[in-house]
């Protein structure tokens, strides 16, 4: 169940080289399948680094609708985009810079003025892109947007007992508490007007919380996600304490 008392797709995976290139499988036959142009919502953390890499080589290379298909991020750590910490610098290396992806189709996070002012032109551009300054149900935001689970129930940047719990008109925040520099994230709404949402777990560490998520538990913030489409929840075995499938 999800947050909101939908039903979730959950798969599980032997472990998190077949959770990755499951994802990889996926997520290319899901760009294959829409028409026009894909917008995708990329995930940080260490979990969908190997996803990222097996996209930028075959099969999933060759597949790729590319020309297409725009990078967008959920989150992001307020750091130059070269520290070693930024999502975007993660999703460059392993992918962006490695497949034949449009430079005006990655639309990083900004990280320069104050974390507010990015939040706010981060807003914007999604805006833009999407041609509306108001989210409707019947036409999602993004096809795609990847997220992972926190040991505490996070997801994105949304961190439990920050005030970006509570927002509900905007798309774009700025988290100045709960971790060791401030943050821009995706809010509930922007990450729920997406035909498929799809949270990545891997490792013993994240079970309880996965097992959480599961149960639609709205007590944790990833369970709080629902979106206007499709959940997924993919899983190796030990996020899942279970065999695969």
């Amino acid at each position: 169940m999800t947050g909101n008392g939908a039903s979730a797709d959950i798969e599980v995976m032997g472990d998190a080289e077949g959770l990755a290139r499951r994802v990889a499988a996926w997520l290319t036959d899901l760009a294959v399948a829409t028409d026009g142009r894909v917008a995708v919502a990329l995930s940080g953390g260490s979990t969908p680094k190997r996803l990222y890499e097996l996209l930028a080589g075959p099969p999933w290379r060759g597949r790729f609708p590319w020309p297409r298909t725009h990078w967008f991020w959920g989150d992001e750590r307020f750091v130059p985009p070269d520290d070693a910490r930024s999502n975007y610098r993660m999703a460059r290396n392993a992918l962006l810079s490695r497949a034949p992806v449009p430079p005006a189709n990655i639309h990083p996070i900004p990280t320069d003025g104050t974390p507010d002012a990015a939040a706010s032109a981060y807003e914007t551009e999604l805006k833009s892109f999407y041609g509306a300054a108001v989210l409707d149900p019947a036409r999602p935001l993004f096809e795609i947007v990847l997220l992972g689970l926190g040991e505490d129930g996070h997801t994105a940047s949304l961190f439990p007992g920050t005030p970006a719990l509570g927002e509900h008109t905007r798309w774009v925040a700025a988290v100045a508490a709960g971790t060791a520099e401030p943050r821009i994230t995706l809010t509930y709404p922007a990450l729920a007007s997406s035909r498929h949402v799809a949270f990545l777990v891997e490792g013993s560490g994240k079970r309880a919380m996965a097992d959480r998520l599961r149960r639609g538990d709205a007590s944790i913030p990833a369970g709080r996600v629902a979106p206007v489409g499709r959940l997924h929840l993919f899983l190796d075995a030990a996020a899942a304490g279970r065999p695969a499938d």
